[in-house]
């Protein structure tokens, strides 16, 4: 057997969006991930839903997988020839352990190759306001490890320079040791009021910035409960501007907002909401159940091409209907000189990833209006239509289109049933009022909500409920809750909007 290859890839700071191309392109081609403890998991979901996951995180002051260990597994993976991604928070090459996993690959006869990713201290600089470099105060940048090697002789860190440098210094790992670092420091000859900072778990919604001078940092970091990961800067870059500190001033900065969509759907506004600097708390309700299998499906699909309009009521719908299509051996081609409409701009943009491009989609996303603003443009009398729907919708716009003359064939594409969760544990954060919004975008995911957490939990929590539109927020009223806020477009994006324009107006 050829051996493969392994990939060193560096998976950012921890948001998401700081990912590179490359590493998004080898990620989805990848048959084995290997990551680390600080590596985002929404990262893993551009793997291949078959991909070998091995979680490698070492754990301070825990027992954890050596390096020796990992190394090994690199060697292993790679010789039953399969492609390997090495994942690694920041970058790989600045205090990563990569020269140790590559020797041992460059060793086995392995072919490499590495990709560079945004390290943490650039990173965390730049979700604090801090810029690391200057021509009035910082022509010098120096990345130091806060954490040397265990069992070393001698240190490799040059704290008479350090103590010298006119410049900024940004340490890694250095958050158990600062204390004795903020003292080499100034023995060394750095004045005890320089600026310092303190940066943990930056570019994520529970990144906090504690700054002080140099002589105090230490005890202030103490006192705010400073934890890893940090990154620590020392120099003038680092003085207190928080007037610079844009990533924390979003309006949804650190709100705990639970999303009770489906799996796919979840995945899929938690990155909306990360966006946003909110912290996304998944905890799906629903699950979806294919119905193509159905002869009404079958028949229906061998007719495509004679009707008129194919109209699409959801995405999910849409992404049921081609995975349907793939199944009998069709795509797009199916539909003929159909004419296709959707429901909202959300899945018109699902439907150009199947290479159609929706011939109309309406500005108000609801039955009435979808036919109502149909009928403008064209005359449904007598007109073909294939409704692609929910299973359990209410049949509310198969019944506007007939009342404009249109002959409508509606199938359920598919239906909802409940998702496992683990309903413990966002009881507790509820009872410990650590959640501040809980998301519903329809009554399926009402429904099935309320069956496991009760609703009399959640009128009496700090936690605010946003529903997307009408006919959730009915649902909702129907179960005993009261939504503190409806969608005014009744999508994903107007729900974000909704609730970002209510924290920007205050208490």
């Amino acid at each position: 057997m050829e051996n493969g290859k392994v990939y060193l890839v560096g998976a950012g700071p921890g948001d998401e969006g700081l990912i590179t191309l490359r590493a998004v392109e080898l990620l989805r081609t990848a048959q084995c991930v290997i990551y680390d403890r600080l590596v985002n998991p929404a990262l893993l979901n551009y793997a291949p839903a078959e991909v070998e996951l091995v979680n490698v995180g070492k754990q301070p002051g825990e027992k954890s997988i050596t390096q020796e260990q990992i190394n090994e597994l690199l060697v292993t993976k790679a010789g039953e020839g399969k492609i390997v991604v090495r994942l690694k928070g920041g970058d790989p090459c600045v205090f990563g352990r990569a020269a140790q996993e590559l020797k041992a690959l460059a060793q086995a006869g392995i072919e490499f190759e590495i990709v560079p990713g945004i390290t943490a201290g650039t990173a965390a600089a730049a979700y604090a306001g801090i810029a690391l470099t200057d021509r009035d105060y910082s022509s010098q940048l120096i990345f130091v490890t806060g954490r040397e090697a265990e069992g070393k002789n001698e240190s490799n860190i040059d704290w008479d320079l350090l103590g010298r440098l006119n410049g900024t210094i940004v340490f890694y790992m250095a958050v158990s040791n600062l204390g004795i670092i903020a003292e080499k420091l100034m023995t060394n000859g750095k004045a005890g009021d320089t600026p310092a900072s303190i940066i943990a778990n930056a570019t994520q919604p529970t990144q906090r910035v504690v700054w002080a001078p140099l002589s105090e940092i230490a005890a202030k970091s103490a006192q705010e409960d400073i934890k890893p990961p940090a990154i620590v800067i020392v120099g003038a870059a680092a003085k207190d501007d928080q007037g610079l500190n844009w990533f924390m001033k979003k309006p949804l900065f650190g709100q705990s907002i639970v999303l009770t969509r489906d799996a796919r759907g979840n995945l899929e506004l938690a990155s909306k909401i990360s966006r946003q600097a909110a912290l996304p708390i998944i905890f799906n309700t629903i699950k979806i159940k294919p119905l193509t299998e159905s002869n009404l499906f079958i028949e229906a699909v061998s007719e495509l091409a004679g009707y008129d309009w194919v109209i699409f009521s959801s995405a999910n719908g849409i992404r049921v209907c081609f995975e349907g299509l793939k199944k009998l051996s069709k795509d797009a081609r199916a539909f003929g000189k159909a004419k296709i409409a959707c429901m909202g701009r959300s899945s018109a943009k699902v439907l150009e990833q199947f290479g159609i491009e929706a011939d109309f989609v309406p500005t108000a996303f609801t039955s009435a209006q979808l036919a109502e603003q149909l009928t403008k443009q064209i005359n449904l009398k007598d007109k073909k239509i294939l409704l692609l729907s929910s299973k359990i919708t209410t049949g509310q716009l198969a019944n506007e289109l007939k009342g404009f003359g249109a002959n409508i064939n509606e199938i359920g594409l598919y239906t909802t049933i409940p998702a496992e969760n683990d309903a413990n544990r966002l009881i507790e954060k509820i009872e410990k009022n650590q959640v501040d919004w809980i998301t519903f975008t329809s009554p399926s995911t009402v429904r099935y909500f309320c069956a496991r957490i009760r609703p009399e939990l959640v009128n009496s929590s700090r936690a605010r409920v946003a529903s997307i539109g009408p006919v959730t927020s009915a649902e909702l009223a129907r179960l005993g809750v009261k939504p503190d806020l409806e969608a005014q477009e009744y999508t994903t994006d107007g729900l974000i909007k909704a609730i970002r324009g209510f924290c920007e107006k205050g208490p």
